[in-house]
């Protein structure tokens, strides 16, 4: 019976090749994020305000607004 040791999935990102490859995607981040920062932060107040609409169609009933269960009222 031949048994391997299990080289586990990240066993890539820990080779010479996959550092070099999360060093340039460090880097590449970083300067997209420096580059476009006011542009997505100038945006998030308008992202905010328009999921507030599909925030309340997808949140759904609140329990009737004040109605009780049993449907009568006291």
């Amino acid at each position: 019976m031949d048994t391997k040791p299990d080289s586990g999935s990240n066993s890539w990102l820990r080779s010479r090749s996959g550092v070099v490859f999360l060093g340039f995607v460090a880097i590449a981040a970083f300067f997209l994020w420096t580059e476009h920062r006011a542009h997505l932060l100038g945006v998030l107040p308008y992202v905010l305000l328009l999921l507030c609409p599909l925030l309340h169609l997808l949140h759904g009933g609140h329990g009737g607004h004040g109605q009780k269960p049993g449907g009568g009222e006291k």
